[in-house]
């Protein structure tokens, strides 16, 4: 097994940061959805298509970051999608048009996910099995911080200046990490220059890793169970704003607390790895988040739906998140090395294809109640749960 090299906290920091800037991308520009809809003449719904666009745009791209990953060693992948990155977010910036900003969005998400991709493929460089989700779980803490910073940060802008500022702010932060992973991010791979670009020779890889009966299965569990999280995503502004009454900063602290329970969990799976297979964990996990969906929809029948009681219960599903995606994407990418930037691109994308739908469904859903959000985030956990409980069936024990 390799060992990060160099300065290892140094290493996991940019790594970290490389896969906090499509969360950041998301989470910074929430509170400002009905500012934007009022900038634009539209509806805080269609803005809510934005997330949308970027949710699509970080799965197609996760696709056509896999292979040149794989080809041409981690770095200059990584270096050009942020600066695509850099580049749509000034343009964010300048766009007057709410279709326009769609795009660009969707552009925006292309440069920042080779970012998530090359991250994840780099631990898997290093790392295999329960070290491996270790070190996912460290990611995670990274990544942790950015919901808790974002709603609050962006919450703060705007009550200083317009909604473009967010804009400005992550281009900038989007060239400090360029530049991090330019001088201090280690090569992990070099890349092998025999793997064929050619269309027949990039589907027979991505045929190689999904229907790879480990991946798949872990790969949508963890999907599924993902849905849940970016349903919230899509409604939370809505349903805290508007629904619940909540002001920018008070959203923004609420988020920040939500979001918590993301990284104190990954925190705590560190500790229960020692004990148990994250194949264990996972399903507990599981279990746990459909549980607590469950209970968000007999809040809803029964009326009994306050707002601490929303906050409790969105805190609780969150916190078993924090369990099932660092295991599941272990598992899932255990058994690949040489394709392991494939295998990270499929992972991704169909997380986010999931994150897509999901966000999608919230949004054409949208009845001015919490109803499709909530109902959105129960569904996904119950299906990643029915599925998980398959796979105990269908996968050898042996093989996880």
């Amino acid at each position: 097994m390799l060992k990060l090299k160099q300065n290892r906290k140094v290493t996991l920091l940019v790594l970290g940061l490389l896969s906090a800037i499509g969360p950041f991308s998301i989470d910074l520009y929430l509170p400002a959805f009905d500012v934007i809809a009022d900038d634009f003449n539209t509806s805080v719904d269609r803005v809510q298509l934005s997330l949308t666009s970027y949710f699509i745009g970080i799965a197609i791209g996760q696709i056509i970051y896999g292979p040149l990953l794989d080809k041409y060693g981690r770095k200059k992948p990584l270096v050009t999608g942020l600066a695509i990155y850099v580049v749509a977010s000034m343009l964010c910036v300048l766009t007057t048009n709410i279709d326009h900003l769609i795009a660009l969005r969707f552009l925006q998400a292309l440069g920042s996910c080779g970012g998530m991709v090359g991250a994840r493929a780099m631990v898997a460089d290093y790392y295999k099995g329960r070290e491996a989700a270790k070190v996912f779980s460290l990611l995670m803490l990274v990544i942790g911080i950015s919901p808790l910073l974002a709603p609050s940060l962006g919450a703060f802008m705007l009550s200083h200046w317009d909604w473009h500022i967010l804009f400005v702010f992550l281009a900038a932060l989007a060239s400090v990490i360029l530049l991090a992973t330019i001088f201090l991010l280690p090569e992990s791979y070099p890349g092998n220059r025999n793997l064929s670009l050619a269309p027949r020779s990039i589907i027979r890889n991505f045929w190689q890793v999904i229907t790879h009966k480990v991946f798949i299965s872990f790969c949508l569990i963890g999907s599924l169970a993902s849905a849940g999280t970016y349903a919230y995503l899509a409604g939370s502004s809505f349903v805290m704003q508007q629904y619940f009454g909540l002001s920018k900063s008070e959203y923004g602290l609420a988020f920040a607390f939500i979001s918590s329970a993301m990284v104190i969990a990954t925190q705590l799976n560190r500790y229960f790895l020692k004990k148990f297979s994250s194949e264990r964990i996972s399903a507990s996990a599981n279990i746990w988040q459909a549980a607590v969906g469950l209970l968000m929809i007999i809040a809803l029948l029964t009326d009994t739906l306050s707002f601490p009681v929303a906050l409790l219960l969105i805190f609780l599903f969150l916190f078993g998140h924090g369990f099932i995606f660092p295991n599941t994407s272990a598992v899932a990418l255990s058994s690949f090395q040489e394709l392991a930037g494939s295998a990270s691109a499929l992972l991704g994308c169909i997380q986010m294809g999931m994150g897509a739908l999901s966000s999608a469904a919230v949004s054409i859903l949208h009845n001015e109640t919490p109803w499709p959000m909530l109902g959105v985030m129960c569904c996904g956990a119950i299906l990643s749960l029915v599925l998980h409980l398959a796979v105990r069936r269908w996968v050898p024990h042996q093989e996880l």
